[in-house]
């Protein structure tokens, strides 16, 4: 994800706070895995099955690590996803990920983590997702 510009991945963490425009967006400019992969963290698990068929394993298992599944995370780590394995402990509140990712200059990773617990600890959560 460390790819993508900033003001990409902004517009990846606004759609946790409800701004459906800044959704579509992503999804009509180029970005389609984004907005999937945040309606996949949302629950959505036909976002999970696109993330699969269409060559984004790794945000699949993103969103399987955020959701404390210990194989995807290993699986992000084993396949070299070490930002992206980070990324899911920043999201659980993991603050030794969180200083990780800021001593690497990767901030704006910390405030994707932000955006998403606050989403989290504000929803219902779906404990039977489908599994990476």
């Amino acid at each position: 994800m460390e790819e993508y510009p900033v003001k990409v991945l902004l517009a990846f963490g606004e759609t946790f706070k409800g701004n459906p425009e800044l959704h579509r967006w992503l999804m009509e400019n180029g970005y389609p895995e984004l907005g999937l992969l945040s309606s996949c963290i949302r629950g959505d698990m036909r976002a999970f099955d696109w993330l699969m068929k269409n060559g984004y394993p790794e945000f699949a298992a993103l969103d399987s690590a955020i959701d404390n599944k210990v194989g995807a995370y290993l699986w992000l780590r084993n396949n070299d996803f070490y930002i992206l394995a980070a990324f899911a402990d920043a999201c659980n509140r993991k603050m030794e990920a969180a200083a990780w990712l800021k001593e690497q200059g990767l901030e704006i990773f910390i405030h994707l983590a932000d955006c998403i617990n606050h989403f989290r600890d504000n929803q219902y959560f779906d404990h039977h997702k489908k599994q990476f």
